[in-house]
C-alpha cells in the first residue's frame, strides 16, 4: 500500500500517542469523516500523515494498515524491528525512541494532537510548536513541566494552541479573549472520581482497580488514578493559568458529579457562561478537529430533562491533598510544577504495580515538595528543556527514595 498525498482541503493529521484513548477517540471521527466523504479510513477530509505509540507495536501496525500514514514511530526502541517486520508491504517511515518520535512531530502535517501521556510528551510536542503547527494539547504536563517556556515557543514559532482537555475546551468555547479584563473567574469543574464519597479508610485500602473505575470518563490508568486523587484537576489548574490570561487566583474547582458542565467562565457584570455536554471525549477533540468550524459527532445527545438535576459540592481537601498541594505549587511557581509532576507520575506508577498504597501518593508528592526546598538544584532558572528534563530526572529519583520508604509490606 502506497501513501498517498494530502490533497487540496484535506487537513494533515499526526497523532502522537495514537493507541491511548485520546488518539483513539481521534482517529474514530477521522475514520468516520473520511468513510462519509470517500467510503475509505485512509482519504477525506483528514489525511494521517504521522501515528506515534509508546509500546503497543501491534496496535501501531494495525493503525497504519488502516489509515496509510507517512510516518510511525514507537517510543519503545526494543520494538522497532518488531515494528519494522509488521508494517514491511506498507510505504512509510518507521523509527523509534526518543529522536523517532521528535522526527514524527516535525514532520509534514499541518495539526498534531498531543496526547503521549506524561513529560515524556514534552519534547515532541515542542517539536511540533516549533514547525508553527496547529498543536491540540490534550498532555497538561507540557504545561505543568514547563509552562513559561512553553508558552514562549508557542509565541516565537505562530503555533496556535488548542485544548482537547473537556474542562480547558470548555472554558476556550466561551472565554472573551478580546477582554480578559472584564473577566472575573474560571472554574474547572471535577466530577470527584470514584472516592468522591469514600471515607479516608476506604481510600486507604483502595485497590489500582478501584482508583481506574472512573464513573463518567473511560481513561487511561495513569488519568484515572490522577482524577480519583483529584491530581488531575490540580494539574489542569496550572494548565489553565497558563492557557488563558487570567491571574493564578482567579482560577477555581468546584465537585460537579454529573459532568455535563465541563466548566465555566464568570464575568465582572455578574454574568456566567458555561458549555455543558455529554461526558465524551469526542466533543472536545472533535471541536479542535474542525476548528474554526464544527463537525457532527455521534455522541448521546444532551437530555436535561432526563437528567433532572445538576449538583455541585466544594472540594474535600483533607480527602484530596493533592489538589490543595498542585494549588501550592502553582502559587510558589519556580520549579515546583515541574517536581509536582515528576514526584505524582513516580508515585502513580508505584501505586499501579501495588508498591505504595492509595493515599500514599499524596504524602510522597507533598515530601518531595518540602524536600525539593533545600535539595540541590543548583539556582535554575527553566529556559530550555535540557533543564526541564534535569530537574524532572532529579525530582523523580527523590521520589523514588521516598516510594521505597513507604513501600507496601
Amino acid at each position: 500500500m502506497t501513501a498517498s498525498p494530502a490533497t487540496s482541503g484535506q487537513k494533515s493529521v499526526a497523532i502522537l500517542g495514537a493507541t491511548g484513548s485520546i488518539g483513539q477517540n481521534t482517529l474514530d471521527l477521522i475514520r468516520r469523516a473520511n468513510q462519509e466523504a470517500t467510503g475509505t479510513a485512509h482519504d477525506g477530509p483528514y489525511r494521517v500523515d504521522c501515528l506515534t505509540a509508546g509500546s503497543r507495536v501491534e496496535d501501531l501496525a494495525a493503525l497504519a494498515r488502516e489509515f496509510r500514514p507517512r510516518q510511525i514511530a514507537i517510543a519503545n526502541e526494543g520494538a522497532l524491528t518488531t515494528l519494522r517486520g509488521l508494517v514491511a508491504d506498507l510505504d512509510c517511515q518507521v523509527a523509534a525512541g526518543k529522536t523517532g518520535l521528535d522526527e514524527a512531530a516535525a514532520g509534514s502535517s499541518d495539526w498534531v494532537m498531543a496526547a503521549i501521556v506524561g513529560a515524556a510528551g514534552l519534547s515532541p510536542t515542542l517539536q511540533a510548536v516549533r514547525q508553527g503547527k496547529t498543536v491540540v494539547l490534550a498532555n497538561k504536563e507540557c504545561l505543568v513541566c514547563a509552562g513559561d517556556l512553553f508558552m514562549r515557543e508557542v509565541s516565537a514559532a505562530g503555533a496556535t494552541l488548542l485544548p482537547a482537555d473537556s474542562e480547558h475546551n470548555a472554558i476556550y468555547q466561551v472565554f472573551d479573549f478580546d477582554r480578559p479584563e472584564a473577566i472575573e473567574s474560571v472554574t474547572l469543574t471535577a466530577s470527584g472520581g470514584p472516592f468522591r464519597m469514600a471515607s479516608l479508610d476506604e481510600m486507604r485500602r483502595a485497590t489500582p482497580e478501584q482508583a481506574v473505575a472512573h464513573p463518567n470518563w473511560s481513561m487511561g490508568a495513569k488519568i484515572s488514578v490522577d482524577s480519583a486523587t483529584m491530581m488531575n484537576k490540580g494539574l489542569e489548574v496550572i494548565e489553565a493559568y497558563y492557557l488563558f490570561p487570567v491571574e493564578k487566583d482567579q482560577i477555581e474547582v468546584l465537585c460537579h458529579p454529573q459532568s455535563v458542565i465541563h466548566s465555566f467562565v464568570t464575568y465582572k457584570d455578574g454574568s456566567t457562561l458555561a458549555q455543558l455536554g455529554s461526558p465524551d471525549m469526542r466533543t472536545p477533540i472533535a471541536y479542535t478537529l474542525a476548528w474554526p468550524d464544527r463537525m457532527a459527532v455521534p455522541v448521546t445527545p444532551l437530555n436535561l430533562g432526563a437528567l433532572g438535576q445538576l449538583t455541585f459540592e466544594t472540594p474535600d481537601f483533607s480527602r484530596f491533598p493533592l489538589l490543595k498541594i498542585a494549588q501550592v505549587a502553582l502559587q510558589r511557581g519556580g520549579l515546583a510544577p515541574t517536581i509536582l509532576n515528576a514526584a505524582n507520575e513516580v508515585a502513580v506508577s508505584q501505586f499501579l504495580h501495588r508498591k505504595i498504597g492509595f493515599l500514599d501518593i499524596a504524602e510522597v508528592v507533598e515530601r518531595v515538595l518540602e524536600s525539593s526546598e533545600s535539595f540541590d538544584f543548583g539556582g535554575i532558572v527553566l529556559e530550555n528543556l535540557e533543564q526541564v528534563m534535569d530537574v524532572d530526572a532529579r525530582a523523580r529519583v527523590l521520589a523514588t527514595e521516598m516510594t521505597a520508604k513507604l513501600a507496601v509490606a
